[in-house]
């Protein structure tokens, strides 16, 4: 188990590094990670406050709404007023936003393809659902 722990170890370390790297000199469509991970967050699940969305990406407050905010000005959001509080918003997706989400995903997808050209659909699946896995685990530690 520790040796197998060691590689996980290793090996998120390496993919983190190429990420960053790769996206640092080759940027994958218009959106950054923060600003696609927010749009896709509220394409699939709806309209959302910023409360909500620090939950979800274990972010504090004061970081998503100043995320949620660029993409407001940038035309990818908009503000839905709350009746009962007037203080309070939610956020929802605009045409545009889901235009330059579904734009991102495409090239996100065609990197992912790329990357895995020479892997199997069954080791896809399992490295997909493995990462899932992995991924909703570290929400609980």
């Amino acid at each position: 188990m520790d040796q197998s722990l060691e590689v996980i170890e290793l090996e998120l370390a390496v993919l983190i590094r190429r990420i960053t790297s790769y996206s640092t000199h080759k940027k994958i469509g218009k959106l950054d990670r923060s600003a696609y991970l927010i749009l896709h967050q509220i394409a699939v699940g709806g309209a959302a406050g910023v409360k909500t969305l620090a939950g979800e990406f274990q972010l504090d407050i004061s970081t998503v709404s100043r995320q949620a905010a660029a993409l407001e000005h940038k035309g990818y959001l908009y503000k839905i007023p709350d009746p009962t509080d007037g203080r309070a918003y939610t956020f929802q997706i605009t045409e545009l936003g889901i235009k330059e989400l579904n734009e991102d995903k495409q090239a996100r997808m065609k990197r992912a393809k790329e990357v895995t050209k020479n892997w199997t659909d069954e080791e896809r699946e399992t490295f997909g659902t493995l990462l899932k896995k992995f991924n909703q685990a570290a929400i609980d530690v």
